[in-house]
């Protein structure tokens, strides 16, 4: 189809601004060829105020292969906040989105407890998976797995009664090897509020990974990451899905965690890539972490990319030798110690420093770089800056103001390394209700060089 060669989706956020108007999908244009290249070609605004959209998952993907009846077209957006689920038909105009269905918070509350939707995946039974990250009071131990059926009706909790973990975020099955992996991140009624460091000496957020039986929902095995993996997000397996390793990003500490698969059948966990914390001047704390809040891996398993998004750093990992990740680009595209702002790094000689980061078509680039997708092909990386509005206007409050942007990067595929394209710049200050906030993105389909949801 054409559209598979146009544009690409993403989420853009107007909850948490103080602008009274719903969250919505907007499509971008990101063919160079396009006289519309780089430019939001329509949006799609959900029908209420105050959800949050955060991230999503496709109602069909690779895990439903052989399966004749499987159709990548509805795209599942739950709410982070309000813990709505919107059902998004992609095929029926895919340049403009339309909205097919709406999963109401009270019925996901009444038959499961579970509320704070975040990460959802398709299933090769066609149900679609979506991890909660606590009850409707805010508390992590509500946490637990959504099951919606293949028309999208609320069926059940996924894992078995007792086995739901203590905090939830993201997770990562890998069928061949009968296991999925879960992420922590923290309670609801602390992140929500912004972030306070002293809730993490409360407990309030969470530092484990929990290893179920795949598919059976038996919670088999709780990997402590102790103070190197404070923070766990976002959680990837290898995508050769004979593989038995994977990483997760641990953002207060900084570091890349990897897991796998020990010879007796457990798992066990080793650090990685590791971000120092910085020593700067004139910020909340004497140090400051790097923040991974974002990661992913290369289709062939070849590199593997993150964020840092209070650094400003974009990286990319050469991961063939697993066991010995190589840096082979980083590129500044943002963040708090940029030049110009007045928080500075102190170097060891007392100096102090900070990146330049450049201008993209006469911007300045606000914000760090948070939410990263790959074309399928690997050559372009696109990013955008909000992480989570009650955080971005914490950390970054310029951004709130002004709103985000969205920018590509080349990649070097061949030896590695990145580059800022300077001729893609989608900029979300202007758009028709005021400045946005851009989160995730999504490609509809195959083609790597296709339209980008966001």
């Amino acid at each position: 189809m054409i559209w598979a060669r146009k544009t690409k989706i993403r989420f853009n956020i107007y909850t948490g601004t103080g602008r009274e108007k719903p969250d919505y999908l907007a499509t971008v244009d990101v063919d160079p060829n396009s006289p519309t290249y780089s430019k939001v070609i329509s949006r799609l605004p959900v029908p209420y105020v105050g959800d949050e959209l955060h991230h999503s998952g496709w109602n069909a993907c690779s895990s439903c292969h052989g399966e004749p009846s499987a159709n990548r077209r509805f795209l599942i957006l739950p709410s982070l906040i309000s813990g709505r689920i919107y059902v998004v038909d992609t095929q029926k105009d895919p340049k403009a989105p339309s909205l097919h269905k709406v999963v109401e918070p009270a019925d996901i509350v009444q038959k499961t407890g579970l509320a704070y939707p975040h990460t959802a995946h398709c299933l090769a039974s066609g149900d679609i998976m979506v991890s909660c990250l606590g009850d409707k009071d805010g508390n992590a131990e509500g946490s637990g797995f959504l099951l919606l059926d293949s028309e999208f009706n609320v069926k059940g909790r996924w894992e078995k009664p007792g086995h739901s973990p203590p905090f939830g975020y993201d997770f990562w099955y890998q069928p061949r090897h009968n296991t999925m992996i879960s992420s922590s991140w923290g309670a609801p009624a602390a992140f929500t509020k912004g972030f306070n460091l002293q809730h993490v000496s409360d407990g309030l957020y969470g530092r484990h990974l929990y290893v179920y039986s795949w598919p059976n929902g038996e919670l088999k095995q709780t990997l402590d990451l102790g103070n190197t993996g404070l923070i766990p997000l976002e959680i990837r397996f290898l995508h050769d899905p004979s593989k038995d390793t994977g990483f997760v990003g641990c953002a207060l500490t900084g570091n890349m965690v990897r897991f796998f698969k020990t010879p007796g059948g457990s798992w066990s966990h080793e650090l990685a890539i590791s971000v120092k914390p910085l020593k700067v001047k004139n910020w909340i704390l004497p140090e400051m972490p790097g923040l991974i809040t974002d990661f992913l891996i290369s289709l062939d398993d070849r590199f593997l990319y993150f964020v840092n998004w209070l650094h400003g750093d974009v990286r990319q990992y050469n991961i063939e030798d697993i066991k010995n990740p190589v840096l082979t680009g980083q590129v500044w595209v943002g963040g708090v110690i940029q030049k110009g702002s007045p928080i500075a790094v102190e170097k060891e000689d007392g100096e102090t420093w900070q990146p330049d980061v450049p201008e993209i078509q006469g911007n300045r680039l606000r914000g760090g770089p948070q939410m990263i997708q790959l074309s399928l092909d690997g050559k372009r990386l696109y990013v955008t800056n909000s992480l989570f509005s009650a955080w971005d206007r914490q950390f970054y409050p310029e951004l709130v103001e002004k709103g985000s942007h969205m920018l590509q990067i080349d990649v070097d595929t061949v030896r590695g390394g990145l580059k800022v394209n300077p001729n893609f710049f989608v900029d979300f200050a202007g758009e028709p209700d005021g400045p946005s906030l851009a989160h995730e993105m999504r490609y509809p389909g195959g083609d790597c060089t296709s339209d980008i949801w966001i």
